[in-house]
Parts: structure tokens; C-alpha cells; sequence
């Protein structure tokens, strides 16, 4: 079992999505506080060592630190907007 922690943009990104799109977000990130990790993708380029998980039409962008056993959210946005 993971600890996930919301950097302070990411948690403003998450309040201020509409309910449903809360919704969808939340079970995605009770899936990572449990360890569920699949067919989330490892990010290239500036974002190398982030990991992004799909969360209907949102992503959530993560670091997972292992020695730690703690994953850190990033941003929650739109795939729009989100990289």
C-alpha cells in the first residue's frame, strides 16, 4: 500500500474538475494508494521519471518513490493540457 500525497497545484486541479470527472479521478487514485499501476506509461523527455495514469478524458501525472512508499501527484488535468 502506497501513501499518495497531492502537490498544492495538483490538489487545485482536482477541486476544481465537476463532480463526475472527481469521481473518476478519485477511483483512479485509490488504484494507486493500493499499488495498482496498470497500463499507466512512463513519460519521455522533461517528463522522464514521471508516470502518467488515464483517468477518462484527465491524466494524472505521478512520481513513485519506492524507498519512500510514497507517490507524489503531480498535476490532474485535461490530456489537453496536461503535458
Amino acid at each position: 500500500m502506497y501513501e499518495v500525497v497531492l502537490e498544492k497545484r495538483a490538489e487545485k486541479e482536482f477541486l476544481s474538475l465537476d463532480k463526475e470527472a472527481q469521481k473518476i479521478v478519485a477511483k483512479k487514485l485509490l488504484e494507486l494508494k493500493n499499488g495498482i499501476f496498470f497500463n499507466d506509461k512512463p513519460l519521455k523527455g522533461k517528463y522522464k521519471g514521471k508516470f502518467r495514469k488515464r483517468a477518462g478524458d484527465y491524466r494524472i501525472v505521478y512520481v513513485k518513490e519506492d524507498s519512500l512508499i510514497t507517490i507524489v501527484v503531480v498535476r490532474i488535468a485535461h490530456r489537453k493540457e496536461v503535458y
